[in-house]
């Protein structure tokens, strides 16, 4: 069976319009012009990507699967109206109570570093992710801020044999093992949402993404020889049950498409 307990987690962000007036000095520039032109000068400075540096991201969600021996359970933090600091609050408080597993697609090039900037603003302390040995001895050999310790599982990083070449996104990988993938949604589309208050839809495709993420971790958890085809079988029946007794159509329908495809299970 799994050991211990695991959070996998997601962020979706937008842009932080309030450094780029700031950093770039678009003081009279709407919300709207800004975002545009800090991908603008994004694609002048990497001479390719519009893809924001990660300090120019907030956060607008984070969703998580917490799996435990005893519980399963799938959710945004928070609220539709949470403040960034209330996300990144709550996320840590869950580390400090749960000292789960962290489990991400992309979490170490991602969104742990969006995570760590964004706390470095707001101040958000966080002591158990951020020890390394010095208080507690047996973080010393497994913490969260290591690549190669094991209480940070980055799917992406450890599939690919930790080789750039080899990235594939999440989208790929769940079509590849008949998931459902993207639902409803894509992070080029997030901003676009925020700005029209779109914010419950945002968090549901988050949610959506932690779920292939979560799938994906049963998968590899049986690819490693921690789970045996029986005991992948009651993990994936655990999930079954929660989705088919949600009231959210966003997880209903996740549990249609999953059950849908016969490569799903």
């Amino acid at each position: 069976m799994l050991i211990g307990t695991s959070l996998v987690f997601d962020i979706e962000t937008v842009p932080d319009v309030e450094s780029g007036r700031r950093l770039y000095g678009l003081h009279d520039l709407n919300d709207e012009d800004v975002g545009r032109a800090m991908r603008t000068l994004r694609i002048q400075k990497t001479g390719g990507t519009d893809f924001l540096a990660h300090p120019e991201h907030r956060i607008v969600a984070i969703s998580a699967v917490l799996r435990s021996p005893e519980n399963l359970k799938v959710w945004s933090l928070g609220s539709a109206d949470s403040t960034e600091r209330e996300l990144l609050e709550r996320f840590f408080d869950g580390i400090e109570k749960f000292r789960p597993t962290l489990i991400s697609w992309n979490g170490s090039g991602f969104d742990l570093p969006v995570i760590h900037y964004r706390s470095l603003k707001h101040g958000v302390a966080a002591p158990l992710y951020w020890e390394s040995g010095d208080e507690i001895r047996d973080f010393k050999y497994n913490n969260y801020l290591n690549r190669y310790h094991a209480r940070h599982l980055d799917l992406m990083d450890v599939l690919s044999g930790f080789q750039a070449r080899a990235f594939s996104s999440l989208e790929s990988i769940a079509v590849l093992l008949g998931l459902p993938g993207k639902m409803g949604m894509s992070g080029g589309r997030v901003w676009d949402a925020y700005r029209d208050g779109k914010i419950d839809e945002i968090r549901a495709y988050c949610e959506t993404d932690v779920l292939n993420t979560y799938l994906v971790y049963l998968q590899f958890e049986k690819l490693r020889g921690k789970l045996d085809e029986s005991g992948y079988a009651r993990e994936a029946q655990r999930l079954v049950e929660l989705l088919d007794q949600s009231s959210e159509g966003h997880l209903t329908e996740f549990l249609g498409q999953w059950q849908a495809n016969p490569r799903g299970g």
